[in-house]
């Protein structure tokens, strides 16, 4: 069961010793997971700290001091979102740290069951909202060039506001999501806003947390209402193609930017500009612009990656989305995501969703 820790606090790892330096207020409830050794400010002086009249920036760099002082080893291993400021301080007293990413991706690359359990919860939770949003666009009628719900304009903060129900009838949490009408969903992480109209596509990316887990899922579909258009329904042909084809590629051992390179030849082939075609020094916003996917655990963007720069091998325990996608810039796009589960043997799709365009 994870433990939300409002409060940043240190922790190191010391020839298989797990040490967490908090303050006295979370000391208890950390000490009932049985995972760590403990230790409270006050073993380190806070008391004195704070009656020295010094900065609070500099009680919190003395008590770190102090606690890896406190360690047997002056060396340590740190990632990219170590604080500057406060990794000039231990070096300056002779603490070596290296920054080394990687070493931090790996180790949660590989979803542990209680992990995966939580996705699937927060996948379903997914679904669900994704079922609320595609009942307001069925029961919507189209006036002119308008949508209109109950006799008032659809809107995305409408759509939004019955997702959110959702997410928390399901015990989840969506601090933000997607629900991009128009030449909105061409705009990357545009989240959306406004009326949405007819025969236009309207893309909803959403999120969600598993409260009880902590871990993200990650989904994508795209919908129109009234007539779909021509290209629309050809991007739509061309992405679900794209992501069956990725889907079948993803196993252990298999390269990420291989999957990619699959997804950008079948763009391609119709005519479709991908990051392996853009022009150099010129910004991407038709055709093909993202990544293929990325790992997705207790952020919603994790590694392994599926991009252009990608050079990884996927690994049984990784979770990835696959989602690929085709737009315009001030018309729009479609794009089709699932996430998926390697397996020892394959892959397993956690997605359990049509990808119909209309609702």
């Amino acid at each position: 069961m994870p433990l939300g820790v409002p409060d940043p606090f240190l922790y190191a790892e010391e020839n298989g010793s797990r040490h967490v330096f908090s303050n006295s207020m979370e000391a208890a409830r950390l000490r009932e997971l049985g995972l760590f050794d403990v230790h409270v400010h006050e073993e380190f002086g806070v008391d004195e700290l704070m009656k020295s009249g010094i900065p609070r920036r500099e009680i919190t760099a003395q008590l770190a001091l102090r606690a890896v002082q406190s360690l047997g080893s002056r060396r340590f291993i740190v990632p990219y979102a170590f604080p500057v400021w406060l990794a000039d301080r231990l070096r300056a007293d002779g603490i070596e740290l290296d920054v080394d990413q990687e070493h931090f991706d790996e180790r949660r690359r590989a979803k542990t069951e209680a992990q995966v359990a939580g996705m699937r919860r927060a996948q379903r939770a997914a679904e669900a909202a994704m079922d609320a949003c595609r009942e307001l666009l069925r029961r919507s009628e189209i006036s002119g060039d308008r949508l209109l719900l109950d006799g008032e304009q659809l809107t995305v903060e409408r759509v939004k506001a019955d997702l959110n129900v959702v997410f928390a009838a399901h015990d989840t949490t969506a601090d933000e999501y997607i629900v991009a009408p128009g030449a909105q969903g061409a705009v990357g992480h545009d989240m959306g806003s406004g009326p949405i109209a007819p025969s236009s596509p309207l893309v909803v990316d959403i999120f969600p947390r598993d409260n009880a887990s902590g871990v993200y899922t990650d989904m994508t579909r795209t919908f129109v209402v009234g007539d779909v258009p021509d290209d629309v329904r050809e991007w739509h042909r061309l992405v679900k193609e794209a992501l069956d084809r990725a889907v079948a590629e993803t196993k252990p051992g298999a390269d990420t930017r291989a999957i990619f390179d699959g997804t950008c030849e079948i763009f391609e082939a119709a005519g479709e500009q991908t990051q392996r075609t853009k022009t150099p020094g010129v910004p991407l916003v038709d055709g093909f612009f993202h990544g293929l996917g990325h790992g997705v655990g207790l952020e919603v963007h994790e590694q392994p990656g599926l991009g252009l720069t990608s050079d990884q091998q996927l690994v049984t325990g990784d979770v990835i989305t696959i989602e690929p996608g085709l737009y315009r810039a001030g018309y729009g796009g479609v794009r089709l995501e699932d996430i998926v589960l390697v397996t020892e043997t394959g892959a397993e799709v956690l997605t359990d969703y049509p990808y119909d365009l209309e609702p």
